[in-house]
């Protein structure tokens, strides 16, 4: 494959004379070649949507195809930092004044020779400011000692700062965006309904990764009548605004569909007339308990939703059968309710996918794992969920994970009533 710094150290040489039609005949050749490793060269630039990525590729590639050292002159705004991504000899790099001037000067690539910010020894240097559309993200500083860039440097080194424009833009959207819908999802989770006094609830929230958008996993809590309360943990499809918007609205639905005390199967199957209505709506799995302490049970229905693990007074686990009805959305209904036995001091452990699942292996086994954890009698849910969450080291889930424990605290004097 030709070599674009090859490439580019040929360009200062005049063309072989006599070559005669067999230099012609060639060009064709040569021409594809230098676009193929061209095009190879700009794909090793923004190969994520991380910004500092996307910066350390730009100077390493720089460097690689032309030499010397280079770096990225942070820009926000109107505030200019120091030199960050330095890939090469720091001390070649020229003084950042120089660079900084050269940003807020122009927005064409700008060719100097000045002092290195090192060594006393003169250097020549280039300055690319990184623009996309009207952003600008910051200036590809690439500097080497002796002769300046030749016209192709230059040319390439700019090319490859247009490049890393584009993707810093589409990064700074993405981070934008995953902002936004992470104030949104914490701020649903951060606002969950308060259960009656004989239940003590308590919830955990992790979204998969660093750099991930948020899903739409959530937990909600909602008093019903004669000392009862409705648990709910869901799950809307994907990742990111869309999935928190609709995670939003079944919220919503459910809350008004709950206050009517209908039983967890019915409220199902509204929330599931609702999202059939609605095209763009995504469908999301879902899991009903609805706890009431005063009769020591526990009523679940599920829309595709994993069951729940049931932690005994003496810390053993084990996961509740219950039949599983479809996704909501799907518009076929058909949810089933199943009553199980939910004693004072018993912990109800309700979850998304997130918590349990791994590539590759069989959802059995991964609720398997899940029942063998063993906890000590009486121990606090806070401390209930801490432990689940590192023994199935769901900090480094492949998905969102949401995570609500309930345990029945019945109070002197509670009469059982429907």
């Amino acid at each position: 494959m030709w070599d674009v710094a090859r490439w580019i150290r040929s360009s200062r040489r005049p063309p072989p004379v006599g070559a005669g039609g067999h230099a012609e005949a060639g060009r064709p050749a040569v021409a594809a070649a230098r676009l193929s490793a061209l095009r190879e060269a700009l794909a090793g630039i923004g190969t994520t949507l991380d910004a500092a990525t996307t910066r350390t590729e730009l100077t390493r590639t720089a460097v690689r195809l032309a030499g010397g050292a280079a770096a990225v002159l942070h820009r926000s705004g109107d505030a200019v930092g120091a030199y960050e991504a330095i890939t090469g000899d720091a001390a070649l790099l020229p003084d950042v004044r120089w660079a900084t001037a050269v940003a807020r000067r122009t927005d064409l690539p700008a060719v100097g020779t000045g002092r290195a910010a090192g060594p006393e020894h003169p250097v020549a240097a280039l300055a690319a400011p990184l623009t996309s559309g009207d952003g600008v993200y910051g200036v590809l500083v690439w500097a080497r000692p002796g002769a300046p860039p030749s016209r192709a440097e230059a040319e390439l080194l700019a090319l490859l700062a247009e490049r890393a424009a584009s993707h810093l833009r589409h990064a700074r959207t993405h981070e934008q965006v995953s902002r936004t819908a992470g104030d949104l999802q914490r701020a649903l989770l951060a606002e969950p309904g308060r259960p009656h006094p004989n239940l003590d609830v308590a919830v955990r929230y992790l979204p998969v990764g660093h750099s991930a958008l948020v899903g739409g996993d959530w937990c909600e809590a909602v008093r019903l009548h004669f000392g009862r309360t409705l648990l709910v943990v869901g799950d809307v499809m994907g990742h990111g605004l869309e999935s928190a918007v609709d995670m939003s609205a079944y919220r919503s639905s459910l809350r008004s569909v709950a206050s009517a005390d209908l039983p967890p199967h019915r409220v199902l199957r509204q929330l599931d007339d609702f999202a059939a209505k609605e095209a763009d709506r995504r469908p999301a799995t879902c899991l009903l308990a609805r706890v009431d302490p005063a009769r020591g049970q526990v009523t679940l229905a599920s829309a595709g939703h994993l069951p729940p693990a049931l932690i005994d007074g003496h810390g053993a686990t084990g996961v509740l059968s219950l039949p599983v009805g479809p996704p909501l959305g799907t518009g076929l209904g058909g949810y089933e309710p199943v009553t199980h036995r939910l004693a004072p001091g018993e912990t109800l452990v309700l979850f998304t996918d997130g918590l349990v699942e791994r590539r590759g292996e069989d959802i059995d086994r991964s609720l398997a794992r899940l029942a063998a954890l063993r906890f000590a009698a009486g121990d606090a849910l806070d401390d209930v969920l801490e432990t689940i969450l590192g023994r199935l080291d769901a900090r480094h889930a492949e998905d969102d994970v949401a995570l609500l424990a309930a345990r029945p605290r019945p109070r002197p004097g509670t009469a059982p009533a429907d």
